[in-house]
């Protein structure tokens, strides 16, 4: 109880010495529209890899790609106002978070909620209108963000990672989901583990990086709890494995599992020769650094890929 009338008078003391925000500002941090811009572009990648698997126009799903984008922009953007509901205690401890909106009390909490629950009902509706299975993709990714990782894992163990990483991998299938209902295609699988796999080298590197601050909030990030001999070598695993999941898109294309292999490949090298070199904070950058380049080429790859096969063979 000591601890919550802390944070509430930090809340009420950061509320009166905060300078007012536009709505537009307020509503972006709320939602956290950075998250939902970085999710965008896996999804598009499914969306175009399953209109070339399909030898489908873009132009004869043009409603259902406009409801998959929309509704991808609102169930995603529900599950960062979820979780920064729910997160409001350790967030006013953590450096990076401590300013948010719902811990600053420049939105209500009531106003969250409803934001939450708005942007789910229309979010999922928009995806049901692409296909039922676009929309069932969404609610698994949503469900689990809120329930399993937010209130469940990331408080109580070190796997809330690999946890979470089940929601952060969701948007490739729904956006495949939207073009074709099939799911069961080694390619979109591919692209979904290797999502999953990407996830835990980026986020144990955040995780090295904001380590007091997850150390503060009591957050058990595998950094925190294990160290960083164990960080390291679990991340190396992880990217073994990511290396050879990389080779279910050669069942597509040699050429993107060429770029998926070599993107992987050169992630492992560069933790195996940064950590004989460098500290474990320069060590954490180099990696996260990395990981931001290796799914943006990887993802905006496929998504050219797969347009100039569509409109090569229209």
């Amino acid at each position: 109880m000591q601890s919550d009338v802390k944070v509430d008078q930090s809340v009420e003391s950061s509320s009166e010495t905060m300078p007012k925000q536009p709505l537009s500002k307020i509503l972006a941090q709320t939602v956290k529209t950075g998250i939902i811009k970085s999710n965008l572009i896996p999804m598009i990648a499914g969306l175009t890899l399953a209109l070339y698997k399909n030898q489908i126009s873009p132009f004869d799903k043009t409603l259902e790609i406009i409801c998959a984008l929309f509704g991808s922009v609102l169930v995603i953007g529900a599950a960062g106002a979820f979780n920064n509901l729910y997160d409001r205690d350790i967030d006013a401890v953590m450096q990076r978070t401590k300013n948010r909106p719902t811990v600053t009390g420049t939105i209500s909490a009531k106003t969250v909620l409803f934001l939450a629950i708005a942007m789910t009902i229309i979010g999922l509706g928009a995806l049901a209108y692409a296909t039922p299975m676009a929309a069932l993709m969404g609610f698994i990714g949503l469900f689990v963000y809120v329930v399993p990782y937010t209130m469940w894992s990331k408080r109580r163990t070190i796997y809330n990672t690999e946890i979470g990483s089940i929601s952060g991998a969701m948007p490739p299938l729904i956006g495949w989901a939207a073009i074709s209902q099939d799911i069961t295609h080694p390619a979109i699988i591919g692209l979904f583990v290797l999502t999953v796999l990407w996830q835990m080298p980026h986020f144990y590197a955040i995780a090295i990086r904001k380590h007091d601050d997850y150390k503060a909030a009591n957050v058990p990030m595998l950094p925190v709890v294990k160290g960083m001999r164990r960080t390291y070598i679990q991340t190396n695993i992880y990217l073994v494995l990511l290396i050879g999941v990389s080779l279910l898109l050669g069942t597509l294309s040699i050429g993107l599992m060429l770029v998926a292999l070599i993107l992987s490949i050169w992630w492992l090298l560069i933790s195996i020769s940064g950590k004989r070199k460098e500290n474990p904070e320069k060590w954490a950058k180099s990696m996260f650094i990395f990981s931001l380049y290796h799914m943006t080429i990887l993802f905006s790859t496929i998504i050219i890929y797969s347009l100039i096969g569509i409109f090569f063979n229209l």
